[in-house]
């Protein structure tokens, strides 16, 4: 549901939430039958249909007519944000994924690739290959009873169930449909990534050309679901960045990311003499707060975070969970940090979170406003959870594994059991070896997006502040 700027607790905005919730479940809502129904065409935007509604009264009417309008509006800004030109930078139109034998393999300079209905001109930096291309689409975080949508459902219901507005809606909207296309502004750009940062590479990432390229984290969006008047939440999808295939790596994984903004009203409600306490102020910047925040707002935002994850990964790992917090950077966050849970007596990093960049929030228009965001991998949470040895098991499509994860409830205790006549782990399964799009012809290792190198599993310090990048949320250890 669509947590709108300036979103006023009160019926009219009940009833605007509702009509999102339906919009997005994409049900006909009859609304009394005082008057005789009738029929408002929206199906300008995507997946939208004619809602017959009825009026209760006039005031009413006129106010779900309005509504309608709103989330509307919200809908088709996004697919123009996605389809056109703004601010400088091109989006990719959200759209259905095609079977993979439509897809171009790399091409040279001056050819096309057509990806999701649209052509995209090849250049010096297009560096997809047909394998990569193939997953495209395949959107394992939204296949019913597949580990990482078991995972996702979990998160998902977690922040429906405990962050609720006054009449019991949901706080957070969730988008796990958006094109993995997007512009590099949108993946670096927006996120304060600055032009020749290592995390920019040609050798980890996957472009399409100079401009457009698959997404290395779903930060990508952060910037225009902010612009389109969203101040709470969740992105699901599939990123892309060039590894070597292993059992603990490949070059398709899992992301949730959540953002969540606070009005003055909002985050100092409660406090004493909150009314005098201030958002921002000009000063220095230090190692525990921007150099526009308050101490107090700082302080409040990162405890609501804290908080926020200690509920989250109690309610996926149970009760009694270690946590501790580790220091890093990321540009678009400060300060930022690690969390780190001790599970089965070893030390792991399960995600990383920070107080969003003001900067990043005032050019998404929201300069009254102060927040802050996280990014988890779901393959990491699975493995974990599920003991899933194997992040290539989740490409399976042999039922050995998937039924294993056929339950009638998300929260069900499930662990992955290999048959022994015949094992999944040498079967069925992608080889093991380089990127399959090689660099000026060699085998390439590129870790991290940030120049990081990956690996799955070690304890040990996070050393992430001199190499900034992504968030580094994919199913392996940052070191």
């Amino acid at each position: 549901m669509c947590a709108m700027r300036g979103r006023r607790e009160n019926w009219k905005d009940y009833y605007l939430v509702v009509l999102d919730l339906c919009v997005k479940k994409g049900l006909a809502i009859l609304f009394s039958t005082v008057a005789a129904p009738f029929c408002i065409p929206i199906s300008s935007a995507p997946g939208f249909h004619f809602f017959w509604i009825g009026e209760f009264v006039k005031e009413v009417s006129t106010m779900v007519c309005s509504a309608l309008r709103r989330v509307a509006h919200v809908r088709v800004y996004l697919v123009r944000k996605a389809s056109g030109v703004s601010r400088g930078h091109q989006h990719q139109a959200l759209g259905s994924r095609p079977a993979a034998s439509e897809f171009a393999a790399r091409g040279a300079p001056g050819s096309v690739v057509e990806l999701l209905g649209k052509p995209y001109p090849q250049d010096d930096y297009s560096n997809l290959s047909q394998k990569v291309l193939s997953r495209v689409g395949r959107n394992l975080h939204n296949q019913q009873h597949h580990p990482l949508w078991l995972i996702k459902e979990r998160v998902k219901e977690h922040f429906y169930k405990q962050y609720v507005g006054r009449f019991g809606t949901p706080l957070f909207s969730v988008y796990d449909d958006l094109s993995p296309v997007v512009t590099t502004w949108q993946n670096f750009d927006s996120l304060l990534i600055p032009a020749g940062h290592p995390s920019r590479k040609k050798g980890d990432n996957y472009y399409l050309n100079r401009t457009h390229m698959l997404r290395a984290h779903t930060s990508a969006h952060q910037w225009d679901l902010l612009h389109a008047g969203l101040d709470a939440f969740l992105v699901v999808g599939d990123v892309y960045r060039r590894d070597q295939i292993d059992s603990q790596h490949y070059p398709v994984f899992h992301q949730l990311e959540a953002v969540r903004l606070f009005s003055k009203h909002e985050l100092f409600a409660g406090i004493k003499n909150g009314e005098s306490l201030q958002l921002f102020e000009q000063s220095s910047r230090s190692a525990h707060k921007q150099e526009t925040h308050t101490m107090e707002a700082m302080k409040l935002v990162e405890f609501d975070l804290k908080q926020t994850l200690t509920r989250l990964v109690t309610h996926l790992f149970g009760d009694g969970l270690d946590i501790r917090w580790v220091d890093c950077y990321f540009p678009f966050t400060h300060p930022s940090f690690e969390m780190e849970i001790n599970f089965h007596g070893e030390w792991l990093e399960v995600l990383g979170c920070g107080v969003m960049e003001q900067q990043l929030v005032n050019s998404a228009g929201a300069q009254d406003r102060v927040g802050w965001a996280f990014g988890l991998g779901l393959e990491r949470l699975a493995m974990i959870l599920y003991d899933i040895p194997d992040i290539r098991l989740f490409w399976s499509e042999d039922e050995r594994f998937l039924k294993q994860f056929l339950v009638s409830d998300i929260n069900q205790k499930v662990k992955f059991q290999d048959t022994q006549d015949q094992p999944l782990l040498p079967h069925h399964l992608p080889p093991h070896g380089a990127d399959p799009v090689p660099e000026r012809g060699q085998a390439h290792t590129p870790g991290c997006a940030g120049g990081r190198r990956a690996a799955a599993g070690r304890g040990g310090q996070v050393l992430i502040a001199t190499s900034p990048g992504p968030w580094p949320s994919r199913s392996s250890r940052i070191c």
